[in-house]
């Protein structure tokens, strides 16, 4: 796994390093994707404990400690569900594109991709809506240039169909978001969700 220094100043380097190396899945999974969905769920418990959720000029939203650890054991597996199922969904369209198939190498990009958004996390230390936009809307975007970037380096396959590739799995990422927004606002209006008294 290529270092965050090395993925923010050489991020072509760390994808050659992805490209050359022989990646067993596993050790993937778990020196690198665990850790990655585990960071923001334990930034956000810490900050959400310490001085509640700002949304705007409101007065901050504080939740019980059982609430916040629910929402953070939920938010820790579906983070840990959209990395690896990315990976298992570029792997399954690898062979169209002309890519490599092997796992762990669909696992370590996903983490390298995933490295941005994860880093800018730390501001969930102080959750406030608009200060973690500022930092997290920047993060996607670099998140997103290393996918564009990377996969056709990292999985061996030409510029034209790396870029089809990563868009696919861009448009991948969005329906599982937005699944994800529904679901989350389907359970909360059927009563499955923190109560929140006004």
């Amino acid at each position: 796994m290529p270092s965050i220094l090395t993925i923010i100043r050489r991020p072509t380097e760390a994808f050659e390093a992805l490209a050359r190396s022989e990646t067993d899945p596993l050790a993937v999974f778990f020196k690198q994707i665990v850790w990655l969905a585990l960071a923001p769920p334990v930034f956000a418990f810490i900050g959400a404990s310490a001085f509640g959720w700002r949304l705007g000029a409101a007065q901050p939203l504080y939740l019980s400690g059982d609430v916040l650890t629910q929402i953070s054991i939920a938010y820790f597996f579906a983070l840990l569900f959209g990395l690896v199922s990315t990976a298992f969904v570029g792997r399954w369209m690898a062979p169209t594109y002309g890519a490599s198939d092997a796992l762990g190498t669909h696992l370590a990009l996903v983490g390298v991709v995933a490295t941005p958004l994860v880093a800018g996390s730390v501001l969930h230390l102080f959750p406030h809506v608009f200060v973690n936009l500022l930092v997290l809307i920047p993060a996607l975007i670099w998140s997103i240039y290393l996918l564009y970037k990377g996969l056709p380096i990292a999985l061996g396959t030409g510029p034209e169909r790396g870029m089809l590739m990563a868009s696919s799995l861009v448009a991948y990422l969005l329906v599982g978001a937005v699944t994800l927004l529904g679901l989350t606002v389907a359970l909360w209006a059927s009563g499955i969700g923190p109560s929140i008294g006004v």
